[in-house]
């Protein structure tokens, strides 16, 4: 997916630099230009020169390509107006805010703001698990949110239908619980197939979400 990042500073860097590693296509936007140079001198991404929270420079950045904006600037104010018209004015799926104070993150999700976040370290992770795999719904998180219950909505057009889960190369960290099928409730086993439409309850650790998604190709169903 495309993300655009508002902020090029250690933040932005480690978000684009995980994105790419993980199959993403993301595009900074930095004000300094000095920042710019190095981070286009070190990341094969697009990266503007320019103030993310005007209109000209998200479009120059071709926005209504984007999924995703992630604004984290160190100014709550920019990260914002960054979201605001992200999602307004270009109808964007997800953005997410860097919250420098915490006292702005309930401000910021009333003004519009999908994922007011404080904490850095996560972000990419969870952006992931926002828009890249939508297919997938935290139930209950689970040793102190290192792993978590989820449930997956198979589609109804499953490129997959009829695959056995030993067929699959799903990680390690997974644990398939259970299948909803037609109001039946299926304890899986190594012949078990998934269908379309099919509900499915898994145990997962919260940092391969991204890879389980893609072995069961939901990404390229949805």
């Amino acid at each position: 997916m495309k993300v655009i990042i508002v902020g090029g500073g250690k933040v932005g860097y480690y978000l684009a630099k995980t994105l790419l590693e993980h199959g993403h296509s993301p595009v900074i936007i930095e004000k300094n230009k000095e920042v710019c140079t190095h981070i286009a001198d070190d990341l094969d991404i697009p990266v503007i020169n320019g103030d993310g929270s005007t209109i000209n420079v998200l479009e120059s950045a071709d926005i209504l390509e984007a999924e995703a904006l992630i604004s984290v600037t160190g100014q709550d104010e920019d990260n914002l107006i960054a979201c605001q018209l992200a999602k307004k004015r270009f109808h964007v799926k997800r953005t997410v805010a860097r919250v420098n104070n915490p006292k702005n993150a309930t401000v910021m999700k009333q003004l519009g703001v999908d994922i007011p976040i404080s904490s850095t370290d996560n972000i990419a992770r969870l952006l992931e698990r926002e828009v890249d795999t939508s297919a997938i719904k935290q139930l209950v998180p689970l040793n102190r949110g290192i792993a978590s219950l989820n449930e997956l909505q198979i589609p109804s057009n499953y490129k997959l239908h009829g695959v056995r889960l030993s067929e699959l190369r799903l990680p390690e960290e997974s644990i398939i619980v259970s299948i909803s099928r037609d109001g039946e409730l299926i304890i899986p086993r190594g012949n078990t197939q998934i269908l379309s439409d099919d509900k499915i309850l898994v145990v997962v650790q919260n940092k391969v979400v991204h890879d389980l998604s893609k072995a069961l190709c939901l990404d390229e169903s949805i």
